[in-house]
């Protein structure tokens, strides 16, 4: 299993279109941030103190879970590569038992995922420490490592599920696009989801990732909402809060931490089995 998961591993980093493609997403959050969106977000708070922190924050964490799906959705490509190029069928003819075989795919997106976000949440940190922000915490630091890594065992999970169902390289190109351009929709990063319909703000609930950047803004705008947010009352404060997806409620109850990492890790554990099932089933 380990030689199946260094060969895609470095098919995926040897091919560098795959590797910009899978940061496309990322890329153009940042620079709609960045060169459109970042003044009219962070002039909704007006002269509060730190409110470029507290938004740059907000869209960091956001484009860090987003992150983990793209990347996995990249190195899942290799898959699909062999698949129709035959060599998938070459291997499973091979002494390579089948499960070992899904297990190396299903590994290699996870560590070419974790490796990806990692640096996309260091350049995130730089960017919002070179703009007047402050570095994590290490103890946040550590907590968002963990984030990290369960966002990108969801969202292999979850393309994984996706090409179970793909033969063709062209139907998981399509699929991809499709995903790259909603994504950022369905994370609550191009507009906060507070601004969306209640109908358009369930949609958006039934997302996992949407969890993941919950869990990620509690922790990376924990110190800039102190900031910004001092001496304000504290129904202010949970409204912001509600609004640009820092907690996720139903009805009137918040969704706790607890819960988010319990919806991820069973969305994960749900997909996995679904898509062996699935491939099960067509083997035969």
């Amino acid at each position: 299993m380990i030689p199946i998961v260094g060969r895609n591993i470095k098919i995926f980093f040897r091919d560098k279109a795959n590797v910009f493609f899978s940061l496309l997403a990322v890329l153009i959050i940042i620079g709609l941030y960045v060169f459109f969106l970042g003044k009219n977000l962070t002039s909704g708070l007006g002269d509060s103190p730190g409110a470029q922190y507290v938004m740059d924050s907000w869209i960091m964490s956001g484009v860090i879970s987003v992150s983990g799906v793209t990347t996995t959705m990249g190195a899942f490509a290799v898959m699909i590569d062999d698949r129709a190029n035959k060599i998938l069928k070459d291997f499973t003819v091979s002494p390579i038992r089948s499960s070992r075989l899904a297990a190396g795919y299903i590994l290699s997106s996870v560590v070419v995922g974790f490796i990806m976000s990692i640096v996309t949440f260091v350049l995130a940190e730089a960017y919002i420490f070179l703009n007047g922000g402050e570095l994590l915490p290490p103890m946040a630091m550590l907590k968002m490592i963990g984030l990290i890594l369960l966002t990108v065992l969801t969202s292999s999970a979850m393309i994984y599920f996706l090409t179970s169902f793909f033969r063709s390289q062209n139907a998981f190109a399509t699929a991809s696009t499709i995903l790259g351009t909603i994504i950022g929709f369905l994370a609550g990063v191009y507009v906060p989801i507070g601004q969306f319909s209640d109908s358009v703000q369930t949609v958006i609930k039934l997302f996992p990732m949407t969890y993941s950047a919950s869990l990620m803004r509690q922790v990376m705008m924990e110190e800039p909402l102190k900031i910004s947010f001092a001496g304000v009352p504290v129904e202010g404060l949970d409204a912001f809060k509600l609004m640009m997806g820092h907690t996720i409620r139903f009805g009137e109850t918040a969704v706790t931490p607890f819960t988010s990492i319990l919806i991820l890790s069973g969305t994960a554990l749900l997909l996995y089995g679904m898509s062996i099932l699935n491939i099960s089933r067509k083997a035969k």
